[in-house]
């Protein structure tokens, strides 16, 4: 139920901002919300089977990463309309992809960051923590715009589910959360254009997700395991790192990386 808590928290007061102080709501907001729900919906299917199955298994990955990939590019496909009816196709500054290309990349970060957070979301108050302190990074380097409204928003909602999913955690996001937060990431990037932000703000989950891709790799090229488990937070866990601390690591490699994305950003840009 965490992850629907989430999701109506970022979408009320995001939206409530935008018609409060805005006077309007911003067809960049209703894209956003509209993916979060997307991903959100394709989380709870996928929770549901595990509950009705009884086991951890739900939808194939194949079924899930097809379903994703529908939502992802429905969502950057809209956005590439609203960007040419705007008048502002994303040429600068972080246009490296343009046409189809530009919509092919962000379609696949869109999928890969949502895979990323889920992965994170091993441990109590792991993944929202990791969401919060990028989303606040996010809304910082897009201040005045609607990515930051929406990072504000996605923020106060990971930040207030976080006091219950802290350890020991009473309340659980799930697929609806987990990966409903990261789309919500990859859509902010998106519509900054800004794939070197996405990468500062979401690196400790690229992290994670790297480790199962090295470690898969490895295990079936050579039989051998590179860590004691995957996601590499389990692999501290094994090492005899307390729970705690290793959340508390992760999420100061988060806010250091998140750091130097706010200072670099715009000189990047």
């Amino acid at each position: 139920m965490g992850g629907f808590v989430i999701i109506a928290g970022t979408l009320v007061a995001a939206l409530a901002a935008a018609a409060l102080y805005q006077g309007r709501l911003s067809p960049r907001l209703i894209l956003l919300g509209a993916a979060m729900l997307a991903f959100g919906a394709i989380g709870f299917a996928d929770d549901w089977m595990k509950i009705r199955r009884g086991r951890s298994l739900g939808m194939r990955a194949r079924e899930k990463l097809a379903l994703q990939s529908v939502a992802a590019v429905a969502f950057v496909c809209a956005l590439a309309v609203e960007m040419g009816a705007r008048g502002d196709p994303g040429a600068a500054p972080y246009a490296r992809f343009p046409g189809y290309g530009w919509i092919a990349f962000w379609s696949l970060a869109m999928v890969a960051t949502s895979n990323a957070v889920n992965l994170a979301d091993g441990l109590d108050g792991l993944a929202s923590g990791l969401c919060a302190v990028g989303a606040v990074g996010f809304a910082l380097v897009a201040a005045g715009t609607e990515a930051e409204t929406f990072g504000l928003a996605l923020a106060g909602a990971c930040l207030g589910f976080l006091w219950f999913n802290r350890h020991p955690a009473r309340v659980f996001m799930g697929d609806v959360g987990s990966l409903a937060l990261g789309a919500a990431m990859a859509g902010i990037a998106a519509i900054m254009n800004n794939p070197v932000a996405l990468l500062g703000f979401c690196l400790v989950p690229y992290v994670e997700a790297g480790s199962v891709m090295i470690q898969v790799a490895s295990f079936k090229t050579t039989g051998r395991r590179v860590f004691k488990m995957s996601p590499i937070h389990h692999h501290f866990e094994l090492s005899g790192w307390s729970e705690r601390r290793v959340v508390w690591t992760f999420w100061a490699a988060a806010l250091v990386a998140s750091a130097a994305t706010v200072v670099f950003a715009p000189v990047i840009n």
